[in-house]
């Protein structure tokens, strides 16, 4: 299996279109089902962060006013990552932001994006819901920190991502589960899924 960059970000808000900015990047490397690096900062971005926020993430403003600046954190994240493909679960929302700080620093941003949740609606339909949380107890992932802290929640993505890799070996007869096999199922229809994985298995 290639390599892939599973990532994580904690923010100010929702979304960058409304001036939310990264306070936390957490980026794990899994290869052949296994984490093999990690990169993880705080990150100042010059913004308030909401109190509502630090309830849920435990970042302070304090935190961050000591932290690195994002722009340094930033290029220190993109040269990790280099041109690997991505995961993060619920894509949409650290794709967002991986292209607004990236842009923030000058940096282009031409990286495809897998995403955890998308695939995991597809893959394990019986699961009650498709959140992190539930995904973790739901097949007793290893968890290593607080939720809503971007290296917990990015090791979390990054093993539910390794067994999404085995389900799909063992279960449906993929022999290499790369990026581009995971973001054309994660495009299938869900009532195509079953075809879809015959076909790979053909």
């Amino acid at each position: 299996m290639s390599c892939i960059a599973v990532i994580d970000f904690e923010t100010t808000g929702a979304t960058p279109a409304q001036g939310a900015r990264a306070t936390e990047v957490a980026i794990c490397l899994l290869e052949g089902g296994r984490i093999v690096d990690r990169f993880a900062s705080l990150m100042n971005a010059g913004v308030h962060v909401p109190s509502f926020i630090t309830q849920l993430t435990g970042i302070s403003n304090e935190m961050v006013v000591a932290s690195p600046p994002a722009e340094a954190v930033m290029r220190e994240a993109a040269a990790f990552v280099g041109a690997r493909p991505m995961v993060a679960h619920n894509a949409a929302f650290d794709r967002q932001f991986w292209h607004s700080e990236l842009a923030h620093c000058g940096l282009a941003a031409p990286h495809e994006f897998a995403c955890t949740l998308l695939l995991s609606r597809r893959l394990y339909p019986d699961v009650p819901n498709h959140k992190l949380g539930t995904l973790a107890q739901w097949f007793d992932l290893p968890v290593s920190g607080r939720a809503h802290r971007a290296l917990a929640d990015a090791e979390v993505a990054a093993h539910l991502l390794a067994r999404m890799q085995r389900d799909l070996e063992k279960r449906h007869d993929c022999c290499d589960v790369n990026a581009a096999l995971l973001m054309a199922l994660q495009r299938t229809p869900i009532a195509q899924v079953g075809a879809f994985l015959k076909r790979l298995a053909a």
